[in-house]
């Protein structure tokens, strides 16, 4: 038992409500046990200058206080991203662009803000997992207003701690648990099993091949909870657009 009486394969209680602001194209507020981040998807009729005239379009993301509180993006109020905020934002703008049709979004910009309101550990993998909410939602109000004619995905996506600590297998580290693991990891994978990318530091000994197989074996079930709970709060609609994307592959 853990410290918050979880059991070592259980995820913190978790909450995602989707379109939790009135402006953006797409919002999702995201609760892991203490962690709580605010996402929102905002689209832009503009690319990157590399993909100008190219028939494709890009999905990328920031991490830091809240852009959205009023009815146009805000700027944010700083002069540069620290290292740590720019290395989430990395993680969280690759996770999603992995798993979009970038053809089918054409020539536009989905900027994804996740903003931590409340961090209690997990707050990158909390991010992924919240602005895809917000991203699918974006989608979805593209499609019904006639901007797209395909929806951009094909899958579900999440994110989701794992490490050992104690001699344990752990489940989504809380920041107590985090800032004492001999092994600590973050993966982002699709519920179909597929691996985006993975995130992984020994702090203490080297871990072996066995133990990164358990650790990629937990998470899976982890992301499998959480997939499914993006895939409630997103819909039926949604997901017979990502079925329907999906058997076009």
């Amino acid at each position: 038992m853990r410290p918050d009486g979880r059991n070592l394969q259980e995820i913190r209680p978790l909450t995602i409500s989707p379109s939790y602001l009135k402006y953006p194209e797409g919002s999702a507020l995201i609760e892991l046990g203490d962690t709580c981040v605010l996402c929102t998807a905002s689209v832009e009729e503009k690319v990157p200058d590399f993909l100008k005239g190219r028939g494709r379009g890009w999905v990328t993301a920031e991490y830091a206080m809240l852009p959205r509180s009023t009815g146009t993006r805000i700027a944010r109020e700083r002069a540069s991203v620290n290292a740590r905020s720019l290395e989430i934002q990395r993680l969280i703008g690759r996770s999603l662009r992995a798993i979009v049709d970038m053809e089918a979004l054409g020539e536009r910009t989905v900027r994804v803000d996740c903003d931590v309101l409340q961090a209690d550990g997990g707050t990158r993998t909390a991010a992924v997992s919240g602005g895809y909410v917000a991203l699918a939602e974006a989608f979805f109000y593209l499609l019904q207003q006639g901007m797209i004619s395909r929806f951009p995905l094909d899958d579900y996506l999440a994110a989701i701690s794992v490490g050992l600590f104690n001699g344990a297998y752990l489940l989504d580290l809380s920041y107590a648990e985090d800032s004492q693991a001999a092994v600590d990891m973050n993966l982002v994978m699709t519920l179909g099993g597929k691996l985006v990318e993975i995130q992984g530091t020994s702090e203490d000994k080297p871990f072996s091949r066995e133990q990164l197989d358990r650790m990629l074996d937990l998470a899976e079930g982890g992301i499998a909870v959480i997939a499914n709970r993006q895939k409630e709060v997103l819909g039926a609609e949604v997901e017979r657009l990502i079925a329907a994307s999906a058997r076009k592959i």
